[in-house]
């Protein structure tokens, strides 16, 4: 089953080019903070801007640095569904787990042609699919209604439920058994409360271990603690969206020696009030000296 505190990851890069030392010591990191999984090239890790090449490698790497110590969720979503097929095929091919697959972008198919995109994709991979409602990425949503056909599909196991609206994440839950991620730091506990099992997050990138805390509170029922790491968090979790996703986390890890902070256009460096208010955060929470 993929659930608990599953990581984001940012790709590094130094130079231009992807730094594979140093993803290698991420994936490290990670594991050893003890993160029930990876997931390499989604959003937070510019997959927009990585080559094909690059997509596929940073995946096989990822895989082979976490040797089966935790799942690896890869990122195989595309708007057209023959390459979102090629990287899933990828996918498992190099020891994947999972994939993570995204509301196809920009083209915004209909739900029957969303529905249709990732039914041909779990008929020819046998690999546990993870969709990812994002419509803030993508400019569509998918309905629960959709969501619970598609979970009909043995293969399709579990939704990252990023629209940042309760209501339909609890349609989802009242119409079908898939298992709910949330795919927002701040309501992972409120997505818990009506059943979710767990995050994939971006904070977990710089506080592994005070992210799976606060998740495995609440997959353990004990909401009172659940309740007391979210509200110690939540300045963080919003901080880590002060400009887009992954600039302030990469900012972050580059204030805290874990990352260069270097990013790929178009995205490009914070500005410098946003700066100085996560230098302020950082500071402010114990991590920044």
């Amino acid at each position: 089953m993929i659930q608990g505190t599953l990581t984001a990851m940012v790709t590094p890069f130094k130079g231009g080019e992807v730094d594979y030392e140093r993803l290698t010591a991420h994936v490290r990191f990670q594991i050893a903070a003890g993160v029930d999984g990876l997931v390499p090239v989604g959003t937070t890790g510019e997959s927009p801007t990585l080559s094909h090449e690059e997509h596929q490698r940073v995946i096989e790497h990822v895989v082979q640095a976490a040797g089966g110590g935790v799942k690896v969720v890869a990122g195989t979503g595309s708007n057209a569904t023959s390459e979102a097929l090629s990287l899933t095929r990828h996918a498992k091919q190099v020891g994947a787990d999972a994939a993570l697959m995204v509301n196809p972008y920009y083209n915004k198919p209909t739900q029957e042609g969303m529905y249709r995109h990732f039914m041909t994709i779990a008929d020819a991979v046998d690999i546990p699919i993870v969709l990812y409602n994002i419509p803030g990425r993508t400019g569509v949503t998918m309905n629960p209604a959709t969501v619970a056909r598609l979970a009909a599909h043995p293969n399709i196991v579990a939704i990252k439920e990023a629209t940042g609206s309760l209501d339909i994440a609890s349609e989802i839950a009242s119409l079908c058994g898939v298992t709910i991620l949330s795919g927002d730091d701040s309501l992972t506990l409120p997505i818990a409360s009506i059943g979710g099992k767990g995050v994939i997050s971006v904070l977990s990138n710089l506080v592994p271990q005070r992210v799976k805390a606060l998740v495995d509170a609440a997959l353990g029922g004990d909401f009172a603690t659940a309740r007391r790491h979210h509200l110690e968090l939540f300045p963080l979790f919003k901080g880590m969206f002060v400009e887009t996703n992954p600039i302030p986390i990469k900012t972050a890890m580059a204030m805290l020696g874990h990352d260069t902070g270097e990013l790929r256009l178009p995205l490009c460096e914070m500005s410098a009030a946003n700066k100085k208010h996560l230098e302020h955060l950082l500071r402010e929470h114990g991590l920044l000296q």
